[in-house]
């Protein structure tokens, strides 16, 4: 909760300290898989991957929206 967030927020300089949003376990993986990633090629190919395919995702829905909403997007 908040004590969490407001002793994060104080931490002296030279603490290195990573926060993800209250029950965000997906960019906490995704956290620790770029550390881990730094040092095993594999585990950032993977991850790579991971993003991209998210990224595709993404733009498959903006395609999908303009075909459902075309009069949304005329210049």
């Amino acid at each position: 909760g908040w004590d969490s967030v407001l002793s994060i927020l104080q931490v002296p300089s030279g603490i290195t300290v990573a926060t993800v949003a209250l029950n965000g376990a997906t960019n906490a993986g995704i956290l620790a898989a770029k550390i881990v990633g730094t040092f095993d090629e594999k585990v950032s190919e993977n991850l790579q991957n991971y993003q991209d395919s998210l990224k595709e995702k993404v733009l498959g829905t903006v395609e999908d929206i303009k075909i459902q909403h075309p009069n949304n997007f005329d210049n």
